[in-house]
């Protein structure tokens, strides 16, 4: 991508317009608090509904929606602006939870999974606000920025597990469970997320950032190090939504309990946001070479770690696997912020990696055991070097 490996010392680098990036921050926080209160709890309220058998269904409209809407988010922002994309994205979100909480409250399932749907549509657009937090500092300060942003995602995400008492409340006072009553908090949430944006003036016009890059995705994809920048992106996303997803079907196996897997899921979370205060400035300094290699090593051992015996292993295995991601992605991120006609387009391949890798590790795990699956994933993990070479090449 034409990064040094090095980049401007911290000590020299301008200070973070943490003022005008308040409101792009805090939308993304109440995101995460939406998704952590309303789209995880899906396969809880299909159960509720009598459809257990397709208590995965929700989780899968929200992929594969997110798959199809993050090229034409990105396509929208390109040409009206972040602030344009993003209100509308965090706007279909609130209405697509809210429909999702009257559908399941009316039990009339199709509209549920149509509010899940377009909340999955929504997810496709305002996750990209990491390109605009990119695009609002100096580049040398770009991982700080980006790092920053996600560490608000897990304040959003851990403060809204702590509320779990009032969704309670709020689902016996309107006579529902608190998995139905999340999606209303959740539509909530977004919908104050949308009134921030709209707060929010971008540092930096649209089109002064894309100045000197192509404006096609055919023109993007063909500049050197963005397909393997790409590739470094979906292939983190892929394997971390696999193992996320499928090593509590493994702790359970091994007779965990539900407090013992959320613990797993707690820590896996932590790994993937806590640590953006560390890992983005450790980027900036080092460069994204250093995330790459970094974050497929991280990668490999929790792949690795995820087959020992013992839960303590699965907690290893769970926490590292989230800090590799958040190598990964950071770094992908920010030599992708150059190039905003493939953000979208990328984005989309790693809803597409994450809801393969589901599909297919399901059917291995049934047919050959986890075992096989992580160490496959191991091998797909050192993809991310191919990035790291292009990266040292230039």
């Amino acid at each position: 991508m034409g990064e040094p490996v090095r980049a401007q010392s911290p000590a020299l680098a301008p200070a973070l317009p943490l003022g005008r990036l308040l409101p792009l921050y805090l939308a993304q926080a109440l995101a995460t608090g939406a998704t952590t209160v309303s789209t995880i709890l899906a396969s809880l309220v299909m159960s509720s509904l009598g459809r257990e058998s397709l208590s995965g269904l929700p989780s899968t409209l929200i992929s594969a929606s997110a798959a199809l809407s993050a090229g034409l988010f990105g396509a929208l922002m390109l040409r009206a602006g972040r602030r344009v994309g993003l209100g509308a994205a965090f706007t279909l979100g609130a209405g697509g939870a809210v429909l999702g909480f009257l559908g399941a409250r009316a039990a009339l399932t199709p509209v549920f999974l149509l509010g899940a749907a377009l909340m999955g549509a929504a997810q496709g657009g305002y996750q990209q606000a990491r390109y605009a937090a990119a695009e609002s500092v100096p580049e040398s300060r770009r991982g700080t920025a980006l790092g920053l942003l996600m560490l608000m995602s897990v304040l959003g995400s851990f403060l809204m597990t702590g509320f779990s008492g009032g969704v309670e409340t709020l689902g016996e006072r309107l006579g529902t469970s608190a998995e139905v009553a999340g999606w209303l908090v959740g539509g909530g949430l977004l919908g104050v997320a949308a009134l921030l944006i709209l707060a929010w003036t971008p540092v930096r016009p649209p089109a002064q950032v894309a100045a000197k890059a192509p404006t096609s995705v055919r023109a993007a994809f063909a500049v050197p190090g963005v397909r393997s920048t790409a590739l470094a992106l979906a292939t983190a996303q892929g394997l971390m939504v696999t193992l996320m997803s499928l090593t509590p079907l493994r702790a359970h196996h091994m007779g965990m309990d539900h407090t013992g897997v959320a613990a797993l899921i707690s820590g896996h979370i932590a790994g993937m946001f806590a640590f953006g205060w560390l890992t983005g400035p450790l980027i900036d300094r080092l460069g994204v070479r250093f995330g790459y290699v970094g974050g497929s090593v991280l990668l490999v051992l929790a792949a690795l770690s995820a087959t020992l015996p013992g839960a303590a292993w699965l907690g290893v295995s769970m926490f590292v696997l989230g800090l590799g991601w958040n190598l990964a992605f950071v770094s992908g991120s920010k030599a992708l912020a150059r190039h905003p006609a493939a953000q979208g387009v990328t984005d989309g391949l790693g809803y597409v990696a994450a809801g393969a890798g589901t599909l297919i590790g399901g059917l291995v795990i049934a047919r050959v055991g986890f075992s096989v699956l992580a160490h496959a994933c191991a091998v797909l993990a050192l993809l991310s070097l191919v990035s790291a070479w292009r990266v040292g090449r230039r």
